[in-house]
This record gives C-alpha cells, sequence and structure tokens, in this order.
C-alpha cells in the first residue's frame, strides 16, 4: 500500500490554478482539470456544484460573473499517494475587486494522468455567506431588477403590494449544455408555466428578461401560494432538463409614476431573491407579517442577513412548500 507523502508540488500547482483562476485566466484553468469523468466542483455560493463535461464547458463563463481576487498571505499542505493526491489552502486577507476583504480556504484533489497532476475536485468555502462575504450576487436578479425600474410597468397599482422574484439556478450551465435552440424553448415553456399559475392566483407577471421574471400580487396570501405551486410544479415534472428555480418575496409600498414603479419594496425583493438557494422561497419579515398565523404556511426559524444596497440586517423566513 502506498505511503501518504508531504508534495511540495501538488502545493505549487494549486497555487498555479489560484491564480490563474484569481485574474481571469479561464485557459489555465479549465487546462488543469482532469479528463476524468469524476471531475467535479462546488462552490462558496448555493447551487455552485458541477461536475464533468459541464463544468469543462460553463467554467469560463461562470469565472466572468465573480470578482478578481489577490491574498496576502496564503498556506498549503500538499500530500500525494500513489495515483492521488490533495492539497489544503488557507488564504487571508483575500481582497476582491468589490472592495471586501475575507478569509479563504479550499481544498483539492489531484489525479495523476499520463504523468501529469491535474485537478479532479475543488471545494471552496467561506465561514458566512456571499453576501456579507464577498458583496455580489447574482447578475440574473441585478439584471431583472434594473430592466423592471428603467421600463414602464404593466402593472400599475399603487399602494401595498407583494413583489415576487424568481430565475432558474445554474442556468448558465445548462445554456451552454443544452445549446440556444434547446435553452430557448426550456425558458419559453417556464416562462409561460410561471405566468399562468401568477395569473391563476391573482398576480401579474410584470417583466421578464432572460430566465427571470417579476410579477406583483395585492395579496401576500396569493404570492405565496403561487410560489409554493410553482416549486410544487417544477418539482414534480418530468420534462428536461430538470428544472430548478429560486423565488424571493417582499410586501411594501407600491409606488407608480408615469408608468414606472419605484419603491424600495421591488429592490428589497430582488434582494431578497438573489440571497435564496436552488429549490427554495424566501421571504422577508413584512410578507411574514401578512400572512399571520394562516395554517396552510409553513416557515423556517427566521434568519437575519445582510442586502445589498439596504442598511442594516434583515429578517427573512423560507417557505417550507413541500407537502
Amino acid at each position: 500500500m502506498a505511503a501518504i507523502t508531504p508534495s511540495p508540488e501538488l502545493g505549487a500547482i494549486v497555487r498555479r490554478w489560484l491564480r490563474s483562476y484569481a485574474s481571469g485566466d479561464n485557459v489555465t484553468v479549465t487546462n488543469l482539470f482532469s479528463d476524468d469523468p469524476a471531475l467535479g466542483y462546488i462552490g462558496s455560493s448555493h447551487g455552485e456544484i458541477w461536475r464533468g463535461d459541464t463544468l469543462r464547458r460553463g467554467m469560463a463563463r461562470y469565472m466572468q460573473d465573480i470578482p478578481s481576487f489577490a491574498w496576502d498571505r496564503d498556506e498549503f499542505r500538499g500530500f500525494e499517494c500513489g495515483e492521488l493526491g490533495w492539497v489544503e489552502w488557507f488564504g487571508e486577507r483575500v481582497s476582491l475587486d468589490t472592495g471586501k476583504e475575507i478569509t479563504f480556504r479550499s481544498t483539492f484533489v489531484l489525479h495523476l494522468e499520463q504523468g501529469v497532476w491535474r485537478i479532479v475536485h475543488v471545494h471552496n468555502s467561506n465561514p458566512v455567506s456571499n453576501m456579507e462575504a464577498l458583496g455580489y450576487e447574482s447578475r440574473g436578479f441585478e439584471d431583472l431588477l434594473e430592466a423592471a425600474l428603467a421600463t414602464p410597468a404593466e402593472f400599475t397599482r399603487t399602494g401595498l403590494a407583494t413583489i415576487m422574484f424568481t430565475d432558474i439556478a445554474d442556468s448558465s450551465v445548462l445554456a451552454e449544455t443544452l445549446g440556444d435552440t434547446s435553452w430557448s424553448v426550456a425558458v419559453s415553456r417556464h416562462l409561460k408555466q410561471v405566468e399562468v399559475i401568477v395569473t391563476d392566483h391573482g398576480g401579474t407577471l410584470v417583466k421578464t428578461l432572460g430566465d427571470g421574471t417579476m410579477s406583483a400580487f395585492a395579496s401576500a396570501s396569493g404570492a405565496l401560494t403561487a410560489a409554493a405551486e410553482l416549486q410544487r410544479t417544477i418539482s414534480a415534472s418530468e420534462d428536461e432538463p430538470q428544472l430548478r428555480i429560486r423565488v424571493g418575496l417582499h410586501t411594501g409600498d407600491l409606488v407608480e409614476q408615469d408608468g414606472d414603479m419605484f419603491g424600495t419594496v421591488v429592490n428589497k425583493a430582488a434582494r431578497v431573491a438573489a440571497l435564496t438557494a436552488p429549490g427554495e422561497i424566501c421571504l422577508s419579515d413584512a410578507t411574514r407579517i401578512m400572512v399571520g398565523g394562516a395554517r396552510r404556511f409553513r416557515f423556517s426559524p427566521p434568519v437575519e442577513v445582510a442586502l445589498k444596497g439596504l442598511d442594516g440586517r434583515h429578517v427573512t423566513h423560507r417557505l417550507e412548500w413541500r407537502e
């Protein structure tokens, strides 16, 4: 049986990969991946789990969405045992171009292939949520929010409203895998599904952008019922690709002026959605209060989070939609 021995060589390979990753050099990052089907990547955010050819094809696009970064000091522990090896990496004062500084850690598994060590598995982690640690969130909701605020809205009701944002998790990877035509068909089918369910529960589909949607409801109960039905319908679907969506909601005062919608309600709903994990429904404390003790809704314990562009800490809840 092969002995486990320290390996400075594997540490140097991982350092080269990390520096390429940090600077946006996707060619080097991809070339250092293993050709084995076991290749896998687990990121620090919900939904960042990719494997095999999906990872190889989608890595370049993913790297366009993350901040560039550098670090002041790091520590490696590399080991090898026969044709397998692993490296622990601890980065201190990791500085991102968003202005944030964090502590980061990663684990790498490497495989010796025709005399060359290649990365077969990566697992990144940081001790707090990406929003709090890194100061960035999914551009999907950011783009949808900008579009919603910049163009006239079909929903012109003012007063109290519940705003719901949705998007498809891992859409970049799915689009890369399926190709433009098949992905367009899947997205069109999904958006029609969203529109039907939203309308059936008294809401209005206000805006779509890519695979993301924004809807408005006069009733918080109607919005939560629609969100739960949407998740259950998608979960039960046998269509391929099998989709997972994120849903975020917030209730507040909606102001309409010259056909445009203004107010913190739209902004906050998008921020809540951006922190939601695939397959989940998250809502603000305001939306939770609106439905009171309605027995048909079950919620997880509340958590406090930071929301981009909004001061202070904000209480959110998760709707338990599975029956």
